[in-house]
């Protein structure tokens, strides 16, 4: 059942083959930092854009702090949810009682004596829900994450707060090139230099620009090419760029096309 509960609290996974694992670029120390904050039981709100590897942060914390807490770890999200919400999702996570849902006073009587890392994303409030979902779980360690729009938490509740900025010009070409499977040309390689100012260095973005130059690759090779170049083998051959003038003659993405939410391309 914590299993099942944990998947839902998950975003939805795209459709497609699942993408090969790959170690977070220039995420190391806001990984550490904050397995470090939860192991000493603070409290942390990871704030950053849409786009910025929240989420994907958040999943590698959570494995690293599987064994922290008595109640170990529970995922839940605070999309749409209310304090009430997720202060009965966390007690029907932990003690598995279905059927039953607590009044007010039996509710967090229970929730004193959970201890568990709570890993908590898309929150929608701060201030004074935030305190109060806090001060009904004194045991628990919470890892919130939130967009720069959620209100802050209230000055007085002493959560920590990580901000989650963009890669830098390096680690959006390395991520690029991740997504298509070889290194760029020195004309990609300037698209993407022009791709991260635009795009703040977002990480969402230089994956789909990989996505869009993988695309790309594609339409510009041709039957032969296929079998030479292994444009649709499992790993394309990393040390073999197109050059500039191999294939048909196919534009680069616009910078709108790689730069645009997810759902748009």
């Amino acid at each position: 059942e914590r299993t099942e509960a944990d998947r839902a609290a998950k975003p939805p996974v795209p459709s497609g083959p699942a993408p090969s694992p790959e170690p977070l670029l220039e995420r190391q120390e806001e990984r550490e930092r904050l397995v470090r904050l939860l192991a000493r039981g603070r409290s942390v709100r990871l704030t950053g854009p849409g786009g910025s590897g929240r989420t994907s942060l958040l999943d590698l914390v959570a494995q690293d702090c599987a064994g922290l807490a008595p109640d170990g770890v529970v995922r839940l999200n605070g999309h749409r949810r209310t304090t009430g919400d997720l202060l009965h999702e966390l007690f029907h996570a932990v003690r598995h009682a279905p059927l039953h849902r607590p009044d007010r006073d039996e509710l967090l009587e229970h929730l004193r004596e959970i201890g568990a890392v709570v890993v908590l994303d898309d929150i929608e409030f701060g201030g004074t829900a935030l305190d109060e979902l806090l001060d009904a779980t004194p045991e628990c360690a919470f890892l919130i994450a939130a967009t720069p729009d959620v209100p802050a938490p209230s000055a007085d509740s002493a959560v920590e707060e990580v901000f989650l900025g963009g890669l830098d010009r390096a680690g959006g070409v390395e991520l690029i090139e991740r997504g298509v499977g070889r290194i760029l040309t020195e004309e990609e390689a300037n698209w993407a230099g022009d791709l991260w100012f635009e795009s703040e260095g977002l990480p969402l973005r230089f994956v789909q620009a990989g996505a869009l130059l993988r695309q790309r690759d594609r339409l510009r090779a041709g039957t032969s090419a296929v079998e030479e170049f292994g444009v649709f083998a499992d790993t394309p051959p990393e040390d073999a760029p197109f050059e500039d003038g191999d294939g048909d003659d196919v534009p680069l993405p616009s910078l709108g096309e790689a730069a645009a939410p997810a759902p748009l391309l």
